[in-house]
């Protein structure tokens, strides 16, 4: 029976989300507690990497977090972004974003519909003779890099910030009592090991997102009861439903 699940994502600032209404509709507890959390790297460690901020003419954001470490390192480097600085970002949710930083006009933000960088490729295109750097965290892989060279883009990635564990307290280790927890990349499974060593699965339902989640859930030699998103269910929340209702059958 599942009663208590644990979703390891922020809680969300609105106070609304889809797991709300699958705890009312199925009377189980949802717990948000990230496993993970993001760090900027210093000005430092940026600076090893030979990277100067100021040879690009237009940057590519692919999150928020992208964005606060972006502007975060730019300030401790004391480098003031040009005016004319273009800004490519993912959805207009994370375009919407920078205005925590600058204030912009529409000409130089441009952004993708469905989140995905290759929706941006279009906008990107259109300015061929832009020189695009593209803030990633050090966990990624070289898709990105793969896709601006087939696009025959003048661009360069660098790492400005890092995923480590978001270690649990002594008192959350001790009252760890969930009967399902919900994983959204493989730096979240690390962390569980890291903080459980002795961890046992018994009865907890495992949920994953994403293929790498999954076989890294599997390396880790745990039993998966929920892998999204797949052919009927695209969203977590919608395959969790599912699997929450085939327990009431």
């Amino acid at each position: 029976m599942i009663k208590k699940i644990l979703v390891s994502q922020p809680k969300p600032d609105d106070g609304k989300s889809p797991y709300y209404d699958i705890a009312s509709k199925f009377d189980v507890e949802v717990v948000f507690r990230p496993f993970i959390k993001v760090e900027g790297l210093s000005a430092k460690e940026f600076r090893a990497q030979k990277v100067s901020i100021l040879d690009y003419t237009a940057i590519v954001f692919t999150s928020r977090h992208a964005i606060d470490h972006f502007f975060t390192l730019a300030k401790e480097l004391r480098v003031t972004i040009p005016e004319d600085m273009k800004y490519f970002c993912v959805t207009e949710k994370v375009s919407l974003y920078i205005q925590k930083y600058v204030q912009y006009r529409k000409r130089k933000v441009f952004y993708g519909q469905t989140g995905r960088i290759d929706d941006l490729m279009t906008p990107m295109v259109k300015h061929k003779t832009e020189k695009y750097l593209v803030p990633m965290s050090d966990v990624h892989n070289d898709s990105i890099t793969k896709l601006l060279d087939s696009k025959k883009l003048n661009h360069k990635e660098v790492v400005m910030y890092r995923t480590v564990s978001n270690d649990f307290t002594e008192e959350e280790v001790r009252t760890f009592d969930y009967d399902m927890l919900i994983f959204f990349s493989p730096s979240g499974i690390e962390s569980l090991m890291k903080n459980f060593p002795d961890f046992k699965q018994g009865d907890i339902a495992i949920a994953t997102f994403g293929p790498t989640t999954a076989q890294a859930a599997r390396d880790a030699g745990l039993r998966l009861d929920i892998e999204a998103p797949n052919e009927k269910y695209p969203s977590m929340t919608g395959a969790l439903q599912h699997y929450l209702y085939q327990l009431q059958d």
